[in-house]
């Protein structure tokens, strides 16, 4: 495979990924391609924070300070109207290794942020499950259990083995869930099991208690 020289130009040569990553995230990030060799903005893409080409960095041009790192971040930054903003730099070197251009992508979260705390305060209860409305539904409170179980336990239930049914199956009985007539049938469902076999499993339980 033959090695393609990049090209000296560095700006140039990073301009049309700029362009490409601003047509991909256009109007939620904005792109901002820095000189080192001047400490200017060379180029940037919806510019949210009002900066424009030819302002000053406002960054370290100091080669050196840039001599390990390839990329920094994801990093959080604040944005000038308070936005949160995820980000992330790319260091451009030249052929000698030093960093020649910096191109930061500054993306907009905070709507993200705000929909996420939106859509958690709907799904997180507010208060402790009354019993008054569940005491009397088995199938409630076998697929409450059935959940908590697999919660507490950090398991999926396609992922669940012989074992890991028959230590359900022990939990649910010591809770006295399989009293009521369809308590097997119920479980079944939620285990994508047979009713024979919840019951077989029932069986070696209660077997082994007596034995």
């Amino acid at each position: 495979m033959t090695r393609t020289t990049l090209p000296t130009d560095y700006l140039a040569f990073a301009t049309p990924v700029a362009m490409a990553f601003n047509a991909l995230l256009y109007p939620h990030a904005e792109i901002v391609l820095h000189d080192l060799a001047n400490g200017e903005i060379a180029a940037i893409w919806n510019s949210f924070s009002g900066r424009k080409s030819g302002d000053l960095s406002m960054l370290e041009d100091d080669p050196e300070s840039y001599a390990t790192e390839t990329i920094l971040g994801p990093y959080e930054k604040a944005g000038d109207n308070g936005q949160k903003l995820k980000s992330v730099t790319a260091i451009l070197r030249d052929t000698d290794g030093n960093a020649a251009a910096l191109l930061c992508i500054n993306l907009d979260v905070s709507q993200i942020d705000a929909a996420q705390r939106m859509l958690a305060a709907f799904i997180s209860p507010q208060q402790n499950r009354p019993d008054a409305l569940f005491a009397r539904d088995p199938r409630e409170q076998i697929s409450f259990a059935f959940h908590q179980w697999l919660q507490k336990q950090h398991l999926a239930v396609s992922a669940l083995k012989k074992a890991d049914k028959i230590a359900l199956i022990s939990a649910l009985e010591e809770r006295g869930l399989f009293e009521t007539r369809y308590a097997a049938e119920h479980l079944a469902t939620l285990m994508g099991s047979s009713r024979a076999t919840i019951y077989n499993y029932l069986s070696e339980i209660r077997a082994q208690k007596t034995s």
